[in-house]
Formats: C-alpha cells, sequence, structure tokens
C-alpha cells in the first residue's frame, strides 16, 4: 500500500489533528504529515468551530480515504492489533470507547471558552461556570479510570484511544492556568512529557501562521 498521509490543519490550534498524529504514531504507521493553508475553507471552519463536520485529520493510504477521529482510530486498531489501542478486557474496553466518544462529542462549553493553543500562556485567566463543569467532570473521568487501572495510563501500561483523545485538554489546563489534585495533575503531567506529545508541541512552536480569531479573543 502507498506511504500514508495525515492531512492536518494546525499544529497549534487543532486538537483534533493532534489525536489524528497520536494515534498514528501509537499505531506504529510510518506516515508523512500535511498543513492545509492557513486559508483553507475546510481548515479554519474546524479550527474556528463554525462547522458540525469536520474532514481533518484525515488520513490517507492509497485508494483509503479516512476522517474523524475515531474513525481513524478505528481503523488503525483494525490494522494494527499489537498496537492495543483499546484494552483487551471487554468491560475496559467498554469503558474506554464511551469516556473517548464522549471528549469527541461533549465538553462544548471547554472548547469554545479554552481554545486549543498550544503556544499561548494565560495565566489568571478567567473560567466561567459552564467550563469549570467541563473541568470537573474530566477530572472526574481520569480519576476514576486510573483508580480502576492502577494508572499511569487511562488504562493501564500502555496509552490507548482514550489518551490520545483527553491529550489536547492538559495543554487546554496549561494554557489557561487549569491547576488539578493529585493523581489528575500527575497525569496531566504524563501526557505533556508523552513523547509524540512533544514532537507535536516542538513542532507547533515553529508553525508561522497566527490565526487573529482566536489570538484576538484574548
Amino acid at each position: 500500500m502507498a506511504e500514508a498521509r495525515l492531512l492536518i490543519s494546525s499544529r497549534n490550534y487543532s486538537s483534533w489533528s493532534l489525536r489524528g498524529y497520536l494515534l498514528c504514531r501509537m499505531a506504529g504507521l510510518t506516515f508523512t504529515v500535511e498543513t492545509a493553508a492557513a486559508d483553507d475553507p475546510q481548515a479554519r471552519a474546524e479550527l474556528l468551530s463554525r462547522s458540525s463536520t469536520f474532514r481533518l485529520p484525515c488520513l490517507v493510504r492509497g485508494p483509503l480515504k479516512i476522517w474523524d477521529s475515531l474513525a481513524i482510530a478505528e481503523q488503525l486498531n483494525e490494522e494494527f492489533p499489537e498496537a492495543q489501542l483499546l484494552p483487551e478486557a471487554p468491560v475496559a474496553r467498554a469503558h474506554c470507547r464511551s469516556i473517548s466518544g464522549e471528549m469527541h462529542g461533549g465538553f462544548t462549553a471547554l472548547r469554545a471558552s479554552l481554545p486549543l493553543n498550544m503556544r499561548a500562556r494565560r495565566p489568571g485567566f478567567r473560567v466561567w461556570s459552564g467550563p469549570a463543569a467541563d473541568i470537573r467532570h474530566i477530572q472526574d473521568i481520569w480519576e476514576d479510570a486510573l483508580a480502576r487501572s492502577g494508572g499511569p495510563w487511562l488504562f493501564g501500561e500502555r496509552p490507548s484511544i482514550a489518551d490520545a483523545m483527553y491529550a489536547p485538554v492538559a495543554s487546554r489546563f496549561l494554557t489557561y492556568g487549569v491547576t488539578l489534585p493529585g493523581a489528575a495533575a500527575a497525569y496531566q503531567e504524563k501526557l505533556l512529557a508523552w513523547a509524540p506529545m512533544v514532537e507535536w508541541m516542538v513542532e507547533a512552536e515553529r508553525e508561522p501562521e497566527a490565526l487573529a480569531e482566536v489570538e484576538g479573543d484574548f
């Protein structure tokens, strides 16, 4: 099959693109990353949450074209079972799928109020009640999964689809100065020190484009 390509919108601003990248790295896939032009309408719609359907990130492998981060996750899990992107135990596997789906479709207040901006630091940022409730719920999800599995990842000794889905949240919390207690804080640090996450953050620092609609909100 032809070499894989991961099409993304932005390293600095796109949580969905980051998830696609992490999943490809976890699977051990050999791939290249291609970034859409800053004025690409599809990319801007995704970055500014102005569309209900997103076509980026998109994994292209020969005739295969898979978009949506959860679709990419399931495809890679089928192709690379040795990567164990989902837990082996049925109960843990169902739990992993559930919290991954919740991240995929929920937490709209958090997304709108604390947009991903990996380069930025906003100390003293005021978090309103809507996103604060999302933050508390994410903390509960992390603490519950870690308590069940024993950590250090949400489902045990190796990262899963759920860790890829929640990794951008760790960056959001860093950007906006959100502090967490105990196990949740340790897990956030684990995500931020994760090798493919560090790779992504380094490249985000080098990304030349600034999205004025996001930067201008502050």
